[in-house]
């Protein structure tokens, strides 16, 4: 029991640093020569140069960029939220109960993940055409490691958020 406990608590752990890791981290869609993510894009030939994305970044996709660095947000605390209510949980349900509360907001995590990378994937290619001054040399990007951290998250926050509805509190 002592095990599977400890396996829960570093599932829960490894979800929470894929999420800080992806919504922080700036590689959502990467290449030669410039890395750019929700926050801003960097251009590095000769040295690094960075742009924000904020008001001035063009008018029609600005809500969109932030609509996924709100998500990528909330789904981060939500998992954080998550676990510490899983440990007061731990400690206050009565013997068989189940950890349907974590489950829920883990569950909520899970969503609001995969509606940040699920606008990311629709809107990248529209919001890059449309903004010529700050995505000029993106064109022959991929998909970073942060983009699929956040897919990965997603997956993990799922299997945690069904874990814990399965879960009854033991001895």
């Amino acid at each position: 029991m002592l095990v599977l406990l400890a396996f829960i608590i570093i599932f829960h752990i490894t979800s929470a640093a894929l999420l800080f890791i992806a919504t922080i981290d700036n590689a959502w869609w990467v290449g030669e020569g410039f890395f750019a993510d929700v926050w801003k894009v960097c251009v590095t030939f000769n040295d690094t140069n960075c742009t924000e994305i904020d008001e001035q970044f063009a008018c029609e996709y600005y809500p969109t960029m932030q609509a996924v660095q709100a998500t990528m947000i909330l789904s981060t605390i939500l998992c954080c939220m998550a676990f510490l209510i899983f440990l007061l949980q731990l400690f206050r349900l009565k013997q068989g109960e189940r950890f349907v509360l974590t489950s829920i907001i883990q569950l909520m995590s899970c969503l609001c993940v995969m509606i940040a990378a699920s606008i990311y994937t629709d809107r990248r290619q529209d919001i890059h055409n449309r903004n010529p001054a700050v995505y000029s040399y993106t064109a022959e990007g991929t998909f970073g490691y942060s983009f699929i951290l956040a897919w990965v998250a997603f997956a993990f926050t799922f299997i945690s958020g069904l874990m814990y509805l399965i879960l009854r509190k033991r001895k």
